[in-house]
Order: C-alpha cells, then structure tokens, then sequence
C-alpha cells in the first residue's frame, strides 16, 4: 500500500447526492471532483479516517469505534426521503483503537465512542467518492475549543496512518456562512479563497504553517466563517502532510448563485 495522500473536502450542503431533482446541476462540478478522488487514491484503501466538522467534542477528541455505525441526520427541512438513507459502510474497531493511541502517545487526549453514527459531513461526501459502501469508515471529532496548534499537531500524531492504508480526509467547507450562503457571500468567499489558495498552494510549509495559525486575521475570514468549525479539519489532514506538495482539486466561483469554493490535496499522488 502507497503513501496516502490527505484531503480537505468541502463537502456541500445536507444530503445532497439524494436531492438531484430538486438542486439539478448545482452539485455537479463538486460531485465530479468527489469520484475524481477515487480516481486520484487509485487503490482501494484498508479504511477511511473521516475528520468531520459535525462532530465536535469538549476537553479532547473522539473517536467512532463501532462496527456497524449508524446515522445521524443532521439537518432539518430536507424531503422526507433524506431521513431514511443509509450509508452502510463498516466500521472499523482496529482503527479507531489505532487512531486513539496515535493521538493519545501524543499527548492529545482521545476516547472511544461505540455509538456514534455517521453524519452528512461524512455520508454526503463518501456517497460519490466510494458508492458502494465498501470501505471501513472511521470518523474523528474536532475539538470545541477550535484551536489551530492544537488540530495540526493532531495531524502529525495520524501521519503514520498514511503509510498503513488508511486514507484521511478532512470534511467541512471553504466558507461556511449559512446568513451568506448565495450572491450575498461572494464578496467574500472570494476574498478569502484568494487567500487560502495563497496559503495553501504558494508559501512554504514554516509560512503556511503560521498563516494558518493566524488565519482569523485573512481578509473576510469572520464573513467566511463566522465560527471556524468547518475550517478545523483542513488544519488535521494538513498536519498529517504538512511538508508535502499542495493541489487544489476542486474550486468553484459561483455555487449556489455566488460562492466561491474549493478542496485541496496534499501529498503527491502515487506514480
């Protein structure tokens, strides 16, 4: 099994991949880019470590341990059929024991949750990549406190999961401003995409490293993300390949009606 590369994925709005009747094209250019990855990892991974910007935990991470993971419809004013699907992906016990001992050696603290489900963050955006629910899926919470140090440092402790099989990606959104979300934030998306994709793709790992832990201080960055929830796990799977080459893999200027938004790789592709 190769290196792995990791991904921040902004992944939509709801249950997207079972509204096309009601959201038409909207979606296409961000559903192409999600089965492109598929293309891009190749293989088949072992597992998949899904670090969700709807699962967010006091005084440490968490970690999905069951073997057969429910769902969590975490949404509301969707169509009657969107809380019934089912993403019925496996578990995978081992790795979630794996992923708590890499985080808690260090020093970060991690428990175990036997219960929890799959939210949208992470069904929504597997649905395309990997449809038949075929892989283990594991999914890792971000801390409350939103702490960027702290997230990217938990990402160095997952690195060696890269290299073991399991792919990382980091699900959340560009910009994530529901008052904005249409022409209203393309000002701003805009604004803060520029400098993200400056960030992310042209500074050097030391500068783009500080950038991030300054990243409240970018233009618009409060009108992006009024809270950085949805920015967090760019900062995990950006740890876990912080010195590694940077590829934007999706980007977008006028979803929903204005916004500009984008995904990124990191790490370079297997030859």
């Amino acid at each position: 099994m190769s290196h792995l590369p990791t991904y921040f994925v902004s992944h939509g709005g709801g249950p997207w991949p079972w509204m096309k009747e009601q959201y038409g094209p909207t979606y296409d250019k961000l559903a192409a880019s999600l089965v492109d990855i598929r293309r891009q990892v190749g293989q088949r991974p072992k597992a998949i470590l899904v670090v969700t910007a709807h699962w967010e935990t006091e005084g440490g991470f968490m970690v999905s341990s069951g073997a057969a993971p429910g769902m969590i419809y975490d949404y509301g004013g969707f169509p009657p059929h969107t809380y019934e699907i089912r993403y019925p992906a496996p578990g995978d016990p081992q790795l979630a024991a794996r992923v708590a001992q890499l985080l808690n050696d260090a020093g970060q603290p991690t428990t175990l949750d036997a219960q929890r489900g799959f939210d949208h963050g992470t069904f929504s955006m597997l649905a395309p990549i990997y449809p038949d629910a075929d892989v283990p899926v594991v999914q890792l919470s971000i801390r409350r406190d939103y702490d960027p140090a702290t997230h990217l440092a938990a990402g160095r402790a997952l690195a060696p999961l890269r290299d073991e099989g399991v792919l990382i990606l980091g699900s959340g959104l560009s910009f994530h401003n529901l008052r904005l979300f249409g022409q209203g934030g393309a000002l701003a998306s805009s604004a803060f995409d520029t400098w993200l994709q400056h960030v992310l793709l042209e500074l050097s790992p030391e500068d783009r490293e500080q950038a991030l832990l300054h990243w409240s201080d970018a233009p618009y960055a409060r009108h992006a993300h009024p809270r950085e929830d949805h920015l967090v796990p760019l900062w995990v799977v950006l740890g876990a390949a912080e010195r590694e080459e940077t590829a934007c893999v999706y980007h977008e200027e006028h979803f929903f009606g204005g916004l500009t938004v984008s995904s990124f790789r990191f790490g370079r592709l297997a030859e």
